[in-house]
C-alpha cells in the first residue's frame, strides 16, 4: 500500500499543478484539460489497481495473499524501486508537458474553427495518445523486471533442429542396415521435453530428447495389451507381439519367406529369425532388448554417417531409452533417444520411458503425452503476440523449483491449463508480472484443493489441432496431485515448498538471479 500511495500522491500532484497552470484559459478549454486529466487519472488508477488486485481465484486471494502484491512489494523496496519510480515521474512529466502544450494550441485555434465535429476528433485522438503513454508505462516496468533477469545463453531451436536432422540421418542409415532382418521398422522422430519445447531451464548439460517411433516390420503385427486392467483409460502396456501370413506378398514380390507356413530351419537357412526370437520375452516385445538393440545400431551405423567426420561419439549407460554423446572441441551434445508405438493416428505413444512405480518390468510400455505436449507449445507460441514470452513465464518459474518435491512436470501442467484459458493476446511481455502472478496463484490453489488435473484426460478444450485418442478424450480428470489428498504431511511440505518458491522468486525478480 505505501508503493500505491506515493504514486497515487505523485500522480495527484502533478496533475493539480497542470490544472492551475492555465487558470487564464477560457472555460471551454479548462473544461477539456479537467476531463482530460480525469481519463489519465482513471487509466493510472486501473492499471495500478490490476497490478494490486487482479486475482482470478477469489478463495485462494483472501486465504493466502502470494504472489504478485509479495514479489512487486519486495523487489519495489529495493533500488529497482526509485529506478521504477523514476521512470514513472519522467512519463508523467512529459505527458503533462505535452498536454500543456496541447491546450494552448487548442486556445489560439479555437477562435478560427468552432466545429463541434473537429473537436470530437481531436479528443478522442487526445485520449487514444493518452492510453499509449499510460500503456508504455506498463511496458517499461514490466521490461525492467524481464531484462534485469539473468536468463540462460542457449540457442534451442537451432540446436534441437540439427539433433532432429542428425537423429533422423541415422534412420535412413540404420533402414539400409536393417533391410534383410526382422527389426521394427524406424520412423522419423519427434523432438520432446524442456529443450525441444524451448524452456529448458538449465543452462549447461541440456539433454536432447527425442522419440523415434516404432512401426511392425513384414510378417509381424503389435497388439497393445493393458496391463492393469481396471485402469481407465489404460497408462501401461504389453506389446504383444504376432506373425502374420505374408504368402501372397512372398508370391508376388518374392523378397521374404511366411514366418507361418515355412518352418524353422527353412527360415534360418534362408532369412533371419523372427522378432518373437530376438526382442520379445514370450510373446511380448521387450523394452530393454530394443534399446540395447538401438544402442548397438547407433555404433555400428555412425562410422558411416557424414557426422562422424567432425564429431566424436560416445555411447552413454541406459537401460530403457538409447543415451550417447557427441562432441567436438568447442561444444558437446547430450541425446536420448527414446522408443514408443502410436496410438492409432493420434499423437499419443507407448513409449520406453519408465512408470511413476518404483519398478517397471522390462515388457512394459508407458502411456506418453510428451509428442502431444511439444505439438500444443509449438501451437501457442506460434499463436501468440510474443512467441518467446509464454516459454519465458515457464523457464523462469522452473529455475525456482531447484531444492523442492515439484516436478517441471507439475509447473509445465500448470502453465498449459493457463494457456488454454487467458487468451493469448495477454501473453505479452508488457503482462510479465500478472502471468508470473497467474501461475503462482493457481499452483497454490491446486495445492489448497489437493488436484491438479493432467491436461489431456478429459479435457475438452485440448486445441483441435492435437489428436487424442477416444478413451483419453472420454475418460475422467486425472488428478496429478492424489498422493497429497492422501497424505495430509505431505500437502503441508508442499505448501511450505510453495512459500520457499514464492520467496525463490522475490529474489530473482529483485537480485536477477
Amino acid at each position: 500500500m505505501a508503493v500505491t500511495n506515493l504514486l497515487h500522491w505523485v500522480l495527484q500532484q502533478l496533475i493539480l499543478n497542470v490544472r492551475f497552470v492555465n487558470d487564464e484559459l477560457d472555460e471551454a478549454t479548462r473544461d477539456r484539460m479537467e476531463h482530460r486529466d480525469k481519463q489519465l487519472s482513471w487509466a493510472m488508477a486501473q492499471l495500478l489497481q490490476e497490478l494490486e488486485h487482479k486475482s482470478q481465484w477469489q478463495r485462494s486471494k483472501e486465504q493466502t495473499p502470494v504472489a504478485l502484491r509479495g514479489l512487486l512489494f519486495a523487489a519495489l523496496q529495493h533500488w529497482q524501486f526509485w529506478a521504477v519510480a523514476g521512470i514513472l515521474l519522467l512519463l508523467i512529466l512529459g505527458l503533462c508537458w505535452c498536454l500543456r502544450r496541447r491546450s494552448h494550441e487548442e486556445d489560439s485555434s479555437s477562435e478560427e474553427d468552432s466545429s463541434s465535429s473537429s473537436s470530437r476528433e481531436e479528443e478522442e485522438w487526445e485520449e487514444e495518445n493518452e492510453e499509449e503513454e499510460v500503456s508504455e508505462y506498463a511496458n517499461d516496468l514490466a521490461r525492467h523486471f524481464e531484462e534485469h533477469i539473468q536468463w540462460p545463453d542457449q540457442n534451442l531451436f537451432t540446436e534441437c533442429e540439427s539433433v532432429r536432422n542428425l537423429v533422423n540421418a541415422f534412420i535412413l542409415v540404420a533402414r539400409q542396415y536393417l533391410l534383410d532382418s526382422s527389426f521394427p521398422v524406424l520412423e522419423p522422430c519427434f523432438g520432446i521435453g524442456s529443450t525441444h519445447e524451448g524452456w529448458s531451464p538449465y543452462e549447461e548439460d541440456i539433454v536432447y530428447e527425442v522419440l523415434v517411433p516404432l512401426a511392425p516390420p513384414p510378417g509381424h503385427t503389435f497388439l497393445p495389451e493393458p496391463c492393469n486392467l481396471g485402469e481407465m483409460p489404460a497408462r501401461s502396456f504389453r506389446i504383444r507381439v504376432e506373425l502374420e501370413c505374408t504368402c501372397m506378398r512372398e508370391q508376388l514380390v518374392g523378397d521374404m519367406l511366411c514366418f507361418v507356413h515355412h518352418d524353422e530351419e527353412e527360415l534360418r537357412r534362408h532369412q533371419g529369425p523372427s522378432l518373437l526370437h530376438t526382442l520379445c520375452t514370450g510373446s511380448y516385445l521387450d523394452v530393454q532388448k530394443t534399446a540395447c538393440r538401438i544402442h548397438q545400431l547407433v555404433k555400428a551405423c555412425w562410422a558411416v554417417m557424414p557426422h562422424s567426420h567432425q564429431w566424436c561419439l560416445t555411447m552413454l549407460p541406459c537401460s530403457r531409452s538409447c543415451k550417447f554423446k557427441v562432441a567436438k572441441p568447442e561444444k558437446q551434445i547430450l541425446i536420448e533417444i527414446t522408443l514408443g508405438m502410436q496410438q492409432g493416428n493420434s499423437h499419443i505413444f507407448m513409449s520406453s520411458q519408465p512408470s511413476e512405480a518404483l519398478f517397471t518390468p522390462s515388457t512394459t510400455w508407458t502411456l506418453s503425452c510428451a509428442v502431444a505436449e511439444a505439438t500444443f507449445f509449438e501451437l501457442m507460441t506460434r499463436q501468440a503476440p510474443d512467441a518467446s514470452f509464454p516459454l519465458r513465464c515457464l523457464q523462469l518459474c522452473a529455475r525456482i523449483l531447484v531444492g523442492t518435491g515439484f516436478s517441471t512436470y507439475t509447473l509445465k501442467t500448470v502453465v498449459m491449463h493457463l494457456l488454454n484459458t487467458i487468451p493469448l493476446s495477454g501473453w505479452h511481455r508488457t503482462h510479465f508480472l500478472l502471468r508470473l502472478d497467474d501461475i503462482m496463484r493457481y499452483l497454490c490453489h491446486c495445492l489448497e484443493e489437493k488436484r491438479l488435473n493432467h491436461f489431456f484426460f478429459g479435457n475438452e478444450k485440448v486445441p483441435e489441432e492435437i489428436i487424442l485418442p477416444p478413451a483419453l478424450q472420454g475418460a475422467e480428470p486425472f488428478n496429478l496431485f492424489q498422493h497429497l489428498a492422501q497424505d495430509p504431511d505431505a500437502q503441508a511440505e508442499a505448501m511450505r515448498e510453495f512459500m520457499d518458491m514464492q520467496d525463490c522468486l522475490t529474489r530473482m525478480l529483485t537480485y536477477g538471479h
